[in-house]
């Protein structure tokens, strides 16, 4: 889905290197909750953190809560490590560690918050800067929480109440995607401190006890206050939340991260919240073994894919994009068919990524048989396989297909051939090679993946010859029957790019 208008603004702001006097650059954790010195990097002002339960994500947000210096609303006082990383009957903590950077202006500090005893230390060290942490996993309905029972009693009356300005009464209708006529927060006469939202839609009027869990958690999340430059941690952002109304609360977020200059770090399990944001906005926490790692830039059906609990195939082929997957599915169709029966392709995102994923498997850290692919215009990198022909895969496709006078691609899109060599020259003109499927597709009135499939199929039958298919489809058997290549392979002539498996 394309990125939204609030996104790429705040984007453009964050490009330019002005604003944001205040900046985290990154968290490294070591000895707390099986975190072993990895580092957690800020490179755009939302970060979403992503992966299974029990990875880490909430440890990273009250690590980040735990690194300057603020007042808790609630509380009235600083927060510490102490407060989210306590010792119990169960748990000591020792030898733990939190380093950070951070910037004031142009002026770098770092520091550390660290534990070798019993007692944390580095506290007077810490910055200023306002903190707001929001636990919406842990919101409850309002006639949950313990003391408001009492207050659902017709004989109470309402003593004082807080309306929404205008603008938060509007950010609130439009997260919600509903009209309302107020939105307030109001207090009983039996108890000053415990407030009830209130709502009025069509004349009538409800409180918390009849609102939905998604109204509930946009009020609450609305009434946090914000203030200019702050750190904003949120954690489980989509909880009771539909699909549209996540998307528009992370467009509201967007605009306000770009009007107050806000960090944002927010942990979710929701490919809609993902979808939303850039890749680089996107990190996911992947857990193998006992071993963690960051991996920046993942797509969303990388991350859903990887926290999925289904039956799955015997290995996984990880790839750049929809495009490089159609591409090796049709290799592996005609030269290798029982293999691709065995697998399945996952879309990872950035070809960072890619590379990220190869040190995994050439330090063989995915729990199950893996392959990853680079485009063929990427350079070489450990554990990875590039595609054939040195060049991007549409440039590889079409340059061969027009060599050979688009062999019988004509046949397969039930085009004539004088219409199918003219939409696909005329596309080649686009400097872009991306352009090119889409623009031969609009001219041959088909869809761009259609033809891309059938450019595919035309090319992997009649100008991959079968040696160098075999480069491609055996390290996935390989990998299936559990060897190990010892050696770097050279794959598809002088623009190969190298295959490395550790023994």
């Amino acid at each position: 889905m394309p990125i939204s208008t609030e996104v790429r603004r705040l984007t453009a702001k964050w490009d330019t290197g002005v604003g944001w006097p205040k900046k985290l650059d990154w968290i490294e954790i070591q000895g707390i909750r099986g975190w072993t010195g990895q580092r957690f990097g800020l490179s755009y002002p939302i970060m979403a953190l992503v992966g299974e339960n029990g990875v880490g994500k909430s440890t990273v947000l009250q690590c980040a809560a735990s690194i300057y210096r603020s007042r808790s609303p609630e509380k009235k006082k600083d927060r510490y490590a102490s407060d989210f990383f306590p010792d119990t009957a169960w748990e000591k903590i020792r030898n733990a560690e939190i380093r950070y950077s951070l910037r004031e202006g142009t002026i770098p500090h770092q520091r550390t918050i660290r534990k070798p005893t019993g007692r944390w230390r580095g506290n007077p060290e810490r910055r200023e800067r306002p903190v707001s942490y929001i636990d919406l996993s842990r919101i409850q309905p309002v006639s949950a929480r313990v003391g408001y029972s009492r207050l659902a009693k017709p004989q109470h009356k309402e003593a004082s109440s807080s309306l929404f300005e205008p603008a938060k009464l509007a950010r609130f209708q439009h997260i919600m995607g509903r009209e309302y006529e107020l939105a307030r927060m109001a207090l009983t006469e039996i108890d000053p401190k415990r407030a009830v939202p209130v709502l009025r839609q069509h004349g009538a009027e409800y409180s918390g006890f009849h609102q939905g869990a998604g109204e509930t958690t946009i009020v609450e999340l609305l009434e946090a206050d914000l203030p200019q430059y702050s750190l904003v941690l949120i954690d489980e952002i989509e909880t009771s939340l539909h699909p549209r109304t996540q998307r528009r609360l992370i467009r509201d977020l967007a605009a306000k991260c770009r009007e107050l200059e806000l960090q944002v770090i927010l942990t979710t399990h929701s490919p809609y919240i993902l979808d939303e944001l850039p890749p680089k906005a996107r990190a996911y926490i992947l857990e193998a073994g006992n071993t963690r790692t960051i991996i920046y830039g993942i797509s969303p059906e990388f991350a859903m894919t990887q926290m999925e609990d289904v039956p799955q195939p015997e290995c996984d082929l990880y790839v750049e994009d929809e495009r490089a997957a159609k591409l090796l599915i049709e290799i592996l169709i005609k030269h290798a068919e029982p293999v691709i029966r065995r697998c399945r392709t996952i879309i990872y995102g950035a070809a960072s990524v890619g590379q990220a994923l190869g040190q995994m498997v050439a330090k063989k850290r995915f729990p199950r048989p893996s392959c990853v692919f680079l485009d063929g215009d990427q350079g070489a990198a450990d554990g990875c396989i590039n595609l054939p022909g040195g060049e991007a895969p549409e440039r590889v496709v079409f340059e061969s297909l027009k060599d050979n006078k688009w062999l019988e691609l004509y046949k397969r899109t039930g085009r004539p051939f004088s219409e199918v060599s003219d939409a696909c020259t005329q596309a080649m003109m686009f400097p872009e090679h991306h352009d090119w499927v889409k623009a031969a597709a609009s001219r041959l009135l088909v869809s761009g993946d259609f033809l891309w499939q059938a450019m595919c199929s035309e090319w992997a039958t009649n100008c991959l010859s079968s040696d160098e298919a075999r480069k491609l489809f055996q390290p996935i058997e390989d990998e299936l029957i559990g060897v190990s290549i010892a050696q770097p392979i050279s794959v598809f002539g002088a623009n190969a790019q190298g295959l490395l498996f550790e023994k």
